[in-house]
């Protein structure tokens, strides 16, 4: 992962501590700390620290109180009904549980549609402003170049791609705008698929000659 998206990971892990997150992003977030363990401190001193901050805020009363307990109960019944279903998973599923529940089935079940030679995708639709998709990407497959009018969060849940920042492989996040001009291939040992949430369409770039090549695949 490039060093720009570190940064701009633990922007997302605090943003996500705060409660202050979309809700595609949330689960974007929430998927990568599943796979990728080694962040979940960060997310502890972020939690720690939003704590701190909060004992020191003055207290306001709480608006119909009761019945906002009430919303609360039954949230955390309908939490335990997800869990107890998600415990009949089996182990080796590919999605993290947080995008399992979110999506509401599993990655076999994904209805992908072929967009170009060697390039599947499955939009699932507009979520609080983001479009959320899935992409599939044949081994060694280059997709092709372009940069973004918004901004894009892509997680890797299977297989890696490259591009001229780095590396992605499993549970790690591309952070790409409108500053970012890319041309992600699949690395050639298995298919690259990933999780992507943007908020404004992609803009391709390039030679003509590369674009052909790269919409023949």
């Amino acid at each position: 992962m490039a060093g720009d998206d570190l940064n701009t990971v633990d922007a997302l892990i605090a943003q996500y501590a705060a409660g202050v997150l979309p809700e595609p992003a949330r689960v974007l977030v929430a998927a990568h700390l599943e796979i990728q363990a080694v962040n979940r401190p960060k997310l502890a001193a972020f939690e720690t620290l939003a704590g701190d901050l909060l004992e020191t805020i003055e207290p306001v009363p709480i608006v119909a109180r009761d019945r906002r307990l009430e919303e609360i109960f039954l949230s955390k019944a309908e939490e335990g009904k997800v869990t107890a279903a998600a415990t009949a998973r089996r182990e080796n599923a590919l999605f993290p549980r947080a995008l399992r529940d979110f999506i509401g089935f599993e990655a076999e079940d994904i209805p992908w549609k072929t967009k170009l030679p060697g390039f599947k995708e499955y939009v699932f639709g507009d979520v609080d402003g983001f479009e959320v998709s899935f992409f599939w990407i044949r081994p060694g497959r280059a997709v092709p170049a372009h940069t973004h009018k918004g901004c894009e969060f892509s997680l890797v849940l299977d297989g890696a791609f490259r591009d001229a920042r780095g590396r992605y492989g499993p549970g790690d996040i591309s952070v790409a705008d409108a500053s970012v001009d890319h041309r992600p291939i699949a690395e050639k040992e298995r298919p690259c698929i990933g999780f992507a949430v943007l908020d404004a369409p992609l803009k391709l770039t390039g030679s003509l000659r590369q674009l052909i090549g790269d919409l023949i695949g």
